[in-house]
């Protein structure tokens, strides 16, 4: 559905994003990751037409943006992080006239504005002046208006950026809901939000597209061997030093809950392949006479793997 190539952006000398390259599949729910200032709305302008790459191409739909810009746009819903609303207008008048500057026949705009209203939950606040709505509820009026002249593609910048917990909650529903008929750019740097709704993710780092991947084979990818999470009822002042013993054991963390002691086992990425160093660490707490209540394995979280990529934290 998107096929971004060698795209390249200069704002004066310095570059904004430097040969980024990826493709959107029809009916997906992607995530643009990466930290304010990475590159990601300057990407978004880019695939939505808003402006042209210094270099490289972006198709959509078999579209050139640029060479094709009205037909590329007419099949895009875009919610830029800046939300485009006309304040003094009420909910009902600038959806009209947002399917009027999209060209929709007048019958079918007074459909549709019955469609989204209900799709975005907002059928209380019809007539109801813009500028007087909350910021989640504008939120809500922002993605009706992409999704008006029901595009195959929709493009959200920061779509949950500013708004309290329930209205963040209740956004992501929508757009798990819009996800299921269209295909869905997602661009933010809140890591549950990605996880929570992305089938794939992508993150962006300092303008580049620094990994590709569904987040379960990002972490099998950085990690190698995944982490062991452990409950052992024994001193903890020798499990320590026991566990950090065994081989192939390259660091472990430690944890007090209620009635309850928790380890972070991680393995060195040099153990042997084949190697089940799970069956080491149970020898070795059977053999100390302490009880080993449960033993895990952990794959890394996505805030993890956007740490590791995008900073030089060792974790």
């Amino acid at each position: 559905m998107i096929q971004a190539t060698g795209l390249t952006h200069y704002y004066g000398p310095f570059p904004a994003i430097q040969d980024v390259t990826f493709d959107v599949r029809k009916g997906e729910i992607l995530g643009f990751l990466g930290p304010n200032g990475a590159g990601k709305t300057t990407t978004m302008r880019i695939l939505t037409g808003y402006m042209p790459p210094t270099r490289g191409t972006v198709t959509l739909g078999g579209y050139d943006v640029v060479e094709k810009s009205l037909e590329a746009r007419r099949r895009i819903g875009y919610l830029p992080e800046t939300v485009p609303l006309y304040t003094e207008m009420s909910v009902t008048d600038y959806l009209k006239y947002m399917g009027t500057l999209r060209g929709m026949p007048p019958r079918a705009i007074k459909a549709r504005i019955d469609d989204v209203v209900g799709v975005c939950r907002l059928e209380d606040y019809r007539k109801t002046i813009i500028g007087k709505l909350s910021k989640g509820f504008r939120q809500r009026v922002g993605i009706a208006q992409a999704i008006m002249h029901e595009p195959e593609v929709l493009v959200l910048d920061e779509p949950t950026i500013g708004i309290d917990p329930i209205q963040v909650v209740e956004t992501r529903r929508l757009i798990e809901e819009l996800g299921k008929s269209q295909t869905v750019v997602l661009s933010s740097h809140i890591l549950p939000e990605v996880s929570m709704i992305c089938e794939r993710v992508l993150i962006i780092n300092e303008g580049r597209i620094v990994a590709e991947d569904t987040p379960k084979n990002l972490a099998e990818g950085l990690e190698g061997i995944e982490r062991l999470e452990i409950e052992i009822g024994g001193p903890v002042t020798e499990v320590l030093p026991a566990l950090r013993r065994i081989k192939g054991v390259s660091r472990v963390a430690h944890r007090s809950l209620p009635q309850k002691e928790l380890y972070t086992v991680h393995v060195d990425p040099s153990v042997e392949s084949g190697t089940d160093i799970r069956d080491e660490i149970s020898k070795a707490v059977i053999s100390s006479g302490w009880s080993l209540l449960s033993l895990q394995t952990v794959g890394m979280s996505l805030e993890e793997i956007f740490l590791k990529l995008t900073t030089h934290e060792d974790l």
